[in-house]
């Protein structure tokens, strides 16, 4: 269930956020690709839909961004710097509307943690069983690479959302 469908008991000075939609990105660490996924994503949407991402370890758990990641997401007009690296968790699939992964094994390791119910919600990010490459181990080039992987796929779940198509 969504945070859309819950109902908070408010009191005085209570804001609340309704959110359309609750989206997680989901790669190994959470420090390469899944927050620069987030961010991309988050700038296509309106304040109506709350992104956010998470990893399938917890190795980096409290880390801001790989460095090569914040930097390319900022040449790009994008500030990631201030996301921290989480495992995600049982909750999160409840929680969220949909999960994006980045690779296929980030997809098995996510959906094994899902109850039937919950698996339709679970996709790879990129169309047609592609996967984004963990640009860890290479250079800046990986990372723009990857970014610009996520730049249209971002693209185009945006606009499907927009268009209730997702």
């Amino acid at each position: 269930m969504g945070l859309n469908s819950k109902i908070d008991k408010l009191s005085f000075g209570t804001i609340i956020y309704i959110f359309t939609m609750k989206i997680l990105m989901v790669c190994l660490g959470n420090i390469c690709r899944s927050p620069l996924a987030e961010g991309i994503l988050k700038s296509k949407l309106d304040d109506s839909y709350f992104v956010d991402s998470a990893g399938t370890i917890n190795y980096h758990e409290g880390s801001g961004p790989d460095e090569r990641s914040v930097k390319t997401a900022f040449k790009n007009g994008i500030d990631i710097s201030m996301q921290k690296s989480r495992p995600i968790k049982k909750s999160d699939l409840d929680e969220f509307d949909l999960i994006f992964c980045m690779d296929k094994n980030n997809y098995k390791d996510v959906l094994k943690m899902a109850d039937d119910s919950q698996k339709h919600k679970i996709r790879l990010i990129l169309d047609n069983e592609l996967e984004v490459p963990d640009p860890y181990f290479g250079g800046i080039d990986e990372f723009d690479k990857v970014y610009k992987m996520l730049d249209d796929s971002c693209e185009i779940i945006a606009e499907k959302i927009r268009k209730n198509m997702i």
